[in-house]
């Protein structure tokens, strides 16, 4: 029985519309090899997970040495060396020096759930303010907060107490599409929704710096310095998702920094360990003192083993200065893509930051008509091609490109050309 056979027996993955055709065999850098050896180039990074590469040798042999010398003591019952080294450099990366206290999870999911569980500590509040085409997990508590019927269809009943507001996304904005005034009343709608749509008991407002699952929604510039501003008069904390956004995925080692704004509470996972779990909110003394003894723990948090992973992984980011990468890499990539938008009009919207980019397709750009099946049809062509893309977005008609920011540019160059003529093949 093959490996494919297996998974349609033994493996649920019914939640899926389909679990891509290929078997991956091994990976490096940003190429992926299937079992019979043929190469693909990786444009999804595991759902941006390995930044700095698949099976970068300094983050496997950091692993490899921690694991010889201890795998689990528990990281907060004893003291273990890389946890303690990990939770310093991980402070050494925060907006502000006062956002260095972290706690260690397995997941992002995890991670957003204990970050909801301080913050209604902190404030002595229960209610929370969200963004509408948001996605912060799959937990019952993080699918309370996402801003998606289809994540949440049939998980309910949900978490009471959280209101949406509209997400900040000019191409699709009821207000239009200048990025002033969508960031504008996009933030009164955050003040409406917690004088309107709450009892006023709100511990924190939640959103991801770009709205990955959304579709790359980037919020204008000056938005999240307006929300802050509303968030402190009313003394609600801003819990920033950097789960996706976060490690030199969008041109900054966090994508907040984009937008000049401290949150009180910092999410980070996938991109913060090269592939092993990992997870953490960090955030400040006075904040992270809320938790008093018996109030939260994690089994696995903070391995001292995926700790190792990720104090190799943000040496390699310094050494081969994959934040620069990110932001020149993405320059590139954006300008071929905005080339091919004005050639194809399958392509309603390209839009991101640094190497996470996002391509909404649509059958009629006038009235923005989402082209899901176009979506689906053109990630099977790269497949074809040897590229494996993404595809998102509330409407599911986002093809989505966030590559290890390793890739060479002449790769980001193919893929773009493969790209073209699948969107040939496809008008």
């Amino acid at each position: 029985m093959d490996t494919m056979e297996k998974y349609r027996r033994y493996v649920n993955t019914h939640f899926l519309k389909k679990v891509q055709p290929i078997v991956v065999d091994r990976a490096l850098g940003a190429k992926i090899w299937d079992e019979t050896g043929r190469e693909f180039v990786d444009l999804f990074s595991g759902i941006s997970v390995v930044n700095a590469g698949h099976g970068r040798p300094e983050i496997v042999d950091a692993a490899a040495a921690q694991m010889r010398r201890l795998v689990h003591c528990n990281s907060y019952i004893y003291h273990n060396k890389p946890t303690a080294d990990f939770a310093e450099a991980l402070a050494s990366i925060m907006p502000a020096p006062d956002l260095r206290v972290s706690f260690f999870g397995n997941s992002g999911a995890e991670a957003i759930e204990g970050a909801m569980r301080l913050a209604k500590q902190a404030t002595g509040r229960s209610e929370f303010v969200a963004l509408e085409m948001s996605f912060h997990g799959r937990t019952a508590g993080t699918l309370s907060v996402t801003g998606n019927w289809n994540r949440k269809k049939k998980g309910g009943p949900y978490l009471p107490g959280v209101a949406f507001a509209q997400a900040p996304f000019p191409y699709r904005s009821p207000y239009g599409s200048d990025p002033a005034v969508v960031a504008r009343e996009c933030a009164r709608d955050v003040e409406r929704a917690i004088d309107l749509r709450t009892s006023g008991d709100v511990a924190a407002f939640i959103a991801e710096p770009v709205l990955g699952e959304g579709g790359i929604i980037v919020p204008p510039p000056e938005y999240f310095k307006m929300v802050k501003e509303i968030l402190d008069r009313r003394g609600i904390l801003f819990i920033c998702d950097e789960v996706q956004s976060g490690f030199g995925r969008t041109g900054r080692m966090l994508a907040i920094e984009h937008y000049g704004v401290v949150p009180d509470i910092v999410v980070t996972a996938k991109g913060i360990a090269g592939g092993f779990p990992l997870s953490a909110f960090t955030t400040r003394d006075e904040i992270a003192r809320a938790f008093t003894p018996g109030d939260h723990l994690s089994t696995f948090g903070g391995n001292p083993v995926s700790c190792a992973a990720a104090l190799a992984n943000l040496a390699v980011f310094r050494k081969d200065r994959l934040v620069e990468r990110s932001a020149a890499a993405g320059g590139r990539l954006f300008a071929n893509l905005r080339e091919l938008q004005a050639r194809h009009p399958l392509i309603g919207d390209v839009r991101g930051m640094g190497l996470m980019a996002g391509i909404e397709l649509v059958t009629d750009r006038d009235r923005k008509t989402p082209a899901a099946e176009a979506a689906a049809a053109i990630q099977a062509r790269l497949l074809e091609e040897g590229f494996l893309a993404g595809v998102g977005g509330y409407h599911g008609n986002v093809l989505r490109v966030q590559p290890p920011l390793v890739i060479e540019d002449a790769d980001l160059d193919r893929a773009v050309a493969a790209l073209d003529r699948a969107l040939a093949r496809a008008r």
